[in-house]
């Protein structure tokens, strides 16, 4: 009996390793129609392959890191291009187009670029403040705000319930209560650890607050694709903000190892009406309400010498506009061109159009904080700094706190101040939003600002540079792969 016992299959066994079979066999064909599936999304060569090397090394890991952040037309059928021109074309167009304009001869082709690709219409006559910090940026909103008699409109990527967060709401709320129609439009991701009653306490008083595409696992998702990531704000139809600075107690006091440099711009004048058709497009995306009276739009005489483009990049238009912007700014400038970011992730077209600029000739420099407020994408900006360095590229580290300037200054003609990043994220992923501006006065004033900074800088050697120990090198050339997710 024993014998025969022994004769008879494990069948309990067979089953559980055919089972085990089944389901390394589904597995790894999940993993390879996905890998199969990304090379045909026909992406940029650098963002497939980093995607293809995380589902191939990590598979578990990259799939469910691809199937949160990487699908691109998750979105789509929310945000499309026939969404966009159903708004812009149609009910704003007759507001944002510019009437006769004398433009500026030698940018005359980028104008007619941005114009095409991003709709992006010229405005003169306007004015231009800057600041550089982010106290009396946020005294001059507050300024702005007390004083508006009809609408207030504010797009932030954070809007924070802190010190800073809850001074701009009540003042907000006491506009709202005076009669004066506002309308806050924050992002889900990066307001996610805001409380809901910050915001409902908005709701209860008369502002309309609405969140930019929700996100059912916010803490996963810091870096999901399609965010809004823009700053500005309308009063009135006649004052207008744009630039890198969000609403939170940290933009004004620093950060715990030193100072928050930060640039933002105050506009009056025509190019307001390029802020209201961003902010109009962006809330006629999520609540479907089209805002397209004259008293958003109310005639304004010209104010100052600027001519001002606002270039609303987004992840749905056919063109990178943006970054072609940026590229042919670079391959155009005769003199210099100075750019500040807080993170260096370049793609392949702005990285070789900045080698080829300072090749030939131009003064290019690039300033980055010495210490930022991410490792990851820090350790990948620093990966790219030999390849800029080799080319003749003057790179700079700010040291007294954390350098979150978007700032772009050529040839004393032109600058750019606004809320994209040199990096994939901001130039194909999110929604952002730069003033071009054609003036020499503005630009002027922005390069003194960059060589002021760059006096509180490191100059990077490239000699020095190449000396870093192998094993930071290492972590760099790693996180680089990776710098198409970041």
């Amino acid at each position: 009996m024993l014998s025969l016992m022994l004769a008879l299959p494990d069948w309990g066994a067979a089953v559980g390793h055919m089972a085990s079979t089944t389901l390394s066999l589904l597995y790894l064909a999940t993993v390879v129609a996905t890998v199969v599936y990304v090379v045909l999304d026909n992406r940029s060569p650098v963002s497939t392959m980093a995607w293809v090397l995380v589902l191939v090394f990590l598979p578990l890991f990259g799939l469910v890191l691809y199937f949160l952040f990487g699908r691109k037309r998750r979105r789509a059928t929310r945000i499309g291009r026939k969404l966009y021109d159903k708004l812009t074309r149609k009910s704003l167009a007759e507001y944002t187009r510019p009437q006769a304009v004398e433009l500026p001869l030698a940018y005359s082709r980028l104008i007619y670029l941005l114009s095409h690709t991003e709709g992006s219409f010229p405005f003169d006559g306007n004015r231009v403040d800057i600041y550089t910090g982010g106290r009396d940026m946020l005294l001059a909103l507050i300024h702005e705000l007390a004083r508006a008699r009809d609408h207030i409109h504010l797009q932030s990527y954070i809007f924070e319930d802190d010190a800073v967060g809850r001074l701009v709401r009540d003042v907000l709320i006491d506009r709202a209560r005076a009669g004066v129609s506002v309308r806050v439009l924050y992002d889900d991701v990066g307001c996610w650890r805001v409380p809901h009653a910050f915001f409902e306490s908005m709701r209860e008083n008369g502002i309309e607050a609405v969140s930019f595409l929700k996100v059912r696992f916010p803490l996963f998702t810091g870096k999901v694709n399609y965010r809004n990531h823009r700053k500005i704000c309308i009063v009135d139809g006649r004052v207008g903000f744009i630039g890198g600075m969000n609403l939170a107690r940290r933009y004004v006091v620093g950060t715990p190892w030193g100072n928050w440099r930060d640039t933002h711009l105050r506009l009056t004048g025509r190019a307001v009406h390029g802020l209201q058709a961003t902010f109009l497009y962006d809330w006629y995306v999520i609540d479907r309400t089209q805002l397209t009276a004259r008293r958003y739009f109310p005639a304004t005489d010209p104010v100052g010498t600027a001519v001002v483009q606002i270039v609303a990049g987004n992840p749905v238009s056919p063109y990178p506009g943006t970054e072609q912007a940026l590229c042919a700014l670079l391959l155009s400038a005769r003199r210099y061109v100075y750019l500040q970011t807080p993170y260096f992730l370049p793609t392949e077209t702005v990285l070789s159009a900045m080698q080829t600029a300072a090749l030939s000739g131009v003064d290019v420099r690039l300033m980055l904080p010495l210490r930022a407020d991410g490792r990851l994408t820090h350790l990948g900006s620093c990966s790219y700094l030999s390849d800029v360095l080799r080319a003749g590229v003057r790179v700079y580290l700010y040291t007294p706190g954390f350098l979150h300037s978007k700032l772009i200054v050529s040839d004393d003609r032109f600058s750019s101040v606004g809320s994209t990043n040199i990096d994939f994220r901001s130039l194909e992923h999110n929604f952002e939003a730069n003033a071009f501006i054609y003036d020499e006065p503005t630009a002027t004033r922005l390069r003194r600002t960059f060589l002021d900074d760059q006096r509180r800088c490191q100059a990077v050697n490239l000699r020095t540079w190449s000396r870093r120990p192998w094993t930071r090198r290492v972590a760099e050339s790693i996180v680089r792969l990776m710098a198409p997710l970041l």
